[in-house]
């Protein structure tokens, strides 16, 4: 189960390493300076793709994290 964790986090890493950036400029997410960081834009394609399967790897991480602990 250690190594299935393992595996996961090291995949969970590329993938969100792998989506595209939002802001431009790391200054610009402390000032707030780009206004459409939180605005609705819709993903497609590939985009949809790697938010999906992020957030199946992290939900994947978290239960086989909690299942450790116990």
């Amino acid at each position: 189960m250690e190594k299935a964790l393992l595996v996961i986090s090291v995949i969970l890493i590329v993938v969100v390493l792998l989506q595209s950036n939002k802001a431009s400029d790391s200054s610009q997410i402390i000032t707030g300076g780009n206004s459409v960081l939180f605005g609705n834009t819709k993903e497609r394609g590939a985009e949809k793709f790697i938010t999906r399967l992020t957030y199946c790897l992290g939900f994947a991480f978290i239960i086989i994290a909690f299942i450790l602990s116990l």
